[in-house]
Order: structure tokens, then sequence, then C-alpha cells
């Protein structure tokens, strides 16, 4: 690649890192606004966590996690959490 390629490519990267970090934002105003149900903020969440791994993506040079390993640590987390609360509760 020349010189303005190069030029180019990191402009529209910026760009598209300015547009993750606006919808960072968002989403993390939304987990504050309460009355939308735990489906809601599950969901919220997820894409927190997708807009965080493509951050990520774009800018290591080394290997990350697909889409579906994301998904798959995401749900193990989930399942884990779900786990330690429901020992919680039948130690009540």
């Amino acid at each position: 690649m020349n010189p303005d390629d190069i030029k180019a490519v990191e402009a529209k990267r910026q760009q598209l890192l300015g547009q993750l970090n606006a919808a960072q934002s968002a989403l993390r105003s939304g987990l504050h606004i309460h009355g939308f149900g735990s489906t809601a903020r599950a969901h919220l969440e997820r894409a927190l966590a997708h807009i965080q791994e493509a951050y990520v993506a774009i800018n290591e040079p080394k290997q990350v996690r697909t889409v579906e390993q994301l998904v798959e640590d995401l749900t193990r987390i989930q399942q884990v959490m779900d786990d330690a609360r429901r020992g919680k509760s039948q130690h009540i």
C-alpha cells in the first residue's frame, strides 16, 4: 500500500473507533435505565460485550475471539453466575 492508502485506511479505522465509542457510551447509559426488565438488560450487556470485542479486534494485531467464541464464553459466564445465585439462595 502506498502512503495515501495507509492514511485512508487509518482514517476509516479512527472513524469506526469513534462510532464504537459512541455506541459503547449509549449502551452504558441504557444499562442505568430501569423499567425494561432483565431481558432488555441482558441484551444491552451482550451488545456491550460485542462492541468491546470489536474494539479489540480493530486495535490488536493478535488473533481475537470469533463471534461464536465470544457468545460461548458469555454463555458459560452467565451459567456460572446463575449457578452461584442458585447456590446462595439455597443456603439462605
